[in-house]
C-alpha cells in the first residue's frame, strides 16, 4: 500500500553532506516503488515541520550526531510517528563506541581494547595510555563515517589526535590497532544479509576512502565458509546485544591471527551509490528500491505507553502552556 513518507536528512552535525546523499537516493527509490515522498530537512524546528507534513511513516537518512544517536527517534516517539531504524536506547548505545564496547564485553563478544579521555585531559592523553602500545586508533567517541579518525605510531602524535576526535561530541576513544581484514556485515530485521571485505589503498578505512573512491571491495568477503560463519555469528550477536531492529551494519576486523573482533553497530548505515548495506543487498538479488521498501515494512515505534497518556499524532498539537499566578 501506498504510504505517505517523510524522509529526514540533513541534520545538525559534520555528516550532514552524507546524510543529504542519503536522503536523496532513498526518495529516489520509494517514489519508484509508488510512495507519495515528502522531504524533511532536519534542523531546529524539527517537531513543527514533522506536523506539517502529516506522515505515514519517517524514513530516517540521518548519520552521526543528533540524528543517529537516539535523539531524533525520542522526538517522533513523543509524537506516535513509527520510524526506519533502531529504537531511542539501541540508537544511543550504538553510537556511544565506549558504552556498547561495554555492552559487547558483557555479552562475551571480542573488541578491541581501549579507553576514553575528554577534551580536558587530551593533554594527558600519552600518560594515561598506559602499556596499550602503538600503533593505535583515535576516533571520536560518538560519531560515525570515520569523521576525526587517526591511525596514531607513536605518543608524541597521541595528544593532538585525541584533541582532533575531541572536537566531535567532546570525548575520544582510543583503540588498540588490529591487524586484519576490514569486513562489514548487513543486517535486515533479524536476518544477516551478507558480507563484504574492504580493500583501501591507505591505511584504515577513512572519510576518504568511504566517500571519495580508490578502494575495492568484496562480496562475500574473502574468508573461508567456517570464518565467515562466525563472523556472521558475532555480528547478529553484537547488533541484538545493543537491542537493535530494523536494519543495520555491524564492522569488524577479521585479525591476521584467525580471531575476529567487533569494532562497531551503525544502526542507519550510509545509503549513498558507494555504500556498503547496498552492495550486499545487490549481491543478494535485493536492488535498491526493494531494499528500500523492506526497509519500510520495518519502521516501527518502541510503543512505551503510559495508562492514561494515548500517542499524540503526528498532527496533534503538545501540551499547553500555562501561566501561573505570582
Amino acid at each position: 500500500m501506498s504510504k505517505r513518507v517523510g524522509v529526514l536528512m540533513g541534520g545538525w552535525g559534520e555528516e550532514r553532506e552524507i546524510s543529504l546523499k542519503t536522503g536523496e537516493a532513498m526518495v529516489a527509490a520509494l517514489e519508484s516503488r509508488g510512495h507519495e515522498v515528502v522531504r524533511v530537512f532536519a534542523g531546529p524546528g524539527l517537531d513543527r515541520a514533522l506536523r506539517q507534513a502529516e506522515l505515514d511513516v519517517a524514513v530516517l537518512a540521518l548519520h552521526g550526531r543528533m540524528g543517529e544517536d537516539g535523539k531524533v527517534q525520542g522526538l517522533l516517539e513523543l509524537m506516535g510517528l513509527p520510524y526506519t531504524g533502531s529504537g531511542v536506547l539501541a540508537s544511543a548505545l550504538a553510537m556511544n563506541k565506549p558504552m556498547a564496547k561495554q555492552l559487547f564485553r558483557l555479552h562475551n563478544l571480542p573488541t578491541p581494547l581501549g579507553y576514553r579521555v575528554g577534551r580536558a585531559d587530551a593533554h594527558r592523553a600519552a600518560e594515561l595510555h598506559g602499556d596499550l602500545g602503538f600503533p593505535c586508533v583515535v576516533k571520536p567517541a560518538c560519531g560515525g563515517s570515520s569523521v576525526g579518525l587517526a591511525l596514531v605510531r607513536d605518543a608524541e602524535a597521541l595528544p593532538a589526535a585525541v584533541a582532533l576526535a575531541c572536537r566531535f561530541g567532546g570525548e575520544a576513544l582510543v583503540e588498540r590497532r588490529v591487524l586484519g581484514r576490514e569486513v562489514t556485515v548487513g543486517i535486515l530485521g533479524e536476518e544477516v544479509l551478507g558480507t563484504c571485505e574492504i580493500g583501501t589503498p591507505r591505511e584504515g578505512f577513512d572519510y576518504d576512502a568511504k566517500y571519495k573512491g580508490g578502494s575495492s571491495y568484496f562480496v562475500p568477503a574473502r574468508l573461508s565458509s567456517t570464518r565467515l560463519k562466525n563472523v556472521e555469528s558475532l555480528a547478529l550477536a553484537a547488533y541484538r546485544a545493543l537491542g537493535c531492529r530494523g536494519y543495520g551494519r555491524v564492522d569488524v576486523i577479521c585479525s591476521d591471527e584467525e580471531n575476529d573482533v567487533i569494532l562497531e553497530v551503525n544502526t542507519l548505515p550510509g545509503m549513498t551509490p558507494t555504500s556498503l548495506l547496498p552492495k550486499i543487498a545487490a549481491a543478494r538479488g535485493l536492488d535498491f528500491p526493494a531494499l528500500m521498501e523492506r526497509i519500510l515494512e520495518l519502521a516501527a515505534r518502541d510503543e512505551v505507553e503510559v495508562a492514561g497518556m494515548p500517542a499524540l499524532s503526528p498532527a496533534e498539537p503538545t501540551g499547553e502552556v500555562r501561566r501561573v499566578a505570582g
